[in-house]
């Protein structure tokens, strides 16, 4: 992996109710659409969607976050960098300072494996954080709005878009 000297961001990712986590990451993108921001080491453990492990231990991981936009989309790998595939995750629109950025999980996800069709995830926390009063009935639909949008986008071959499709780890060396 390249030397560059890429600047550090902060992430503060808020999750109801009152999970708070800070992620450091580098900014290997900065353009007015999109900002791209580069883990070179995931150590959360592995991630699985069914039987699938879908982010390994040490594996890198690129965000892709859109200005304005509820949600973002990782491009997930294998320790050894083999991609697995893109995960949208459902967020409010980021906040954005220069090496602070803030922003907070309304729970819905969206995996897309490398082959093979989107499924949704993490509905039934969605449910319970709804029940629990930890997102408004507003945020909530606004949450359900984008996902449902996600999907519509992918079966009109719209999304993901064309940046996340073909900036990969080989842009970084």
């Amino acid at each position: 992996m390249s030397e560059r000297p890429f600047p550090k961001v902060r992430i503060h990712y808020h999750r109801p109710p009152d999970r708070d986590e800070v992620y450091e990451q580098l900014l290997v993108l900065d353009a007015p659409e999109v900002k791209v921001t580069y883990l070179p080491r995931y150590t959360a453990g592995a991630l699985r969607v069914g039987d699938e492990t879908i982010l390994e231990e040490g594996a890198p991981i690129l965000w892709f976050t859109f200005p304005d936009s509820w949600h973002d989309i990782g491009r997930f790998h294998r320790a050894d960098g083999t991609f697995t595939g893109l995960y949208a995750n459902v967020i409010t629109p980021v906040a954005f300072e220069p090496d602070r950025w803030e922003t907070t999980d309304l729970f819905l996800d969206l995996w897309l494996p490398r082959a093979g069709t989107p499924r949704v995830l993490d509905e039934e926390e969605f449910e319970h954080a709804l029940a629990e009063g930890w997102l408004d009935p507003e945020t909530a639909a606004r949450a359900r709005d984008e996902l449902l949008g996600l999907e519509e986008a992918y079966r009109a071959g719209s999304w993901p878009p064309a940046i996340v499709r073909t900036f990969d780890l080989d842009e970084l060396l």
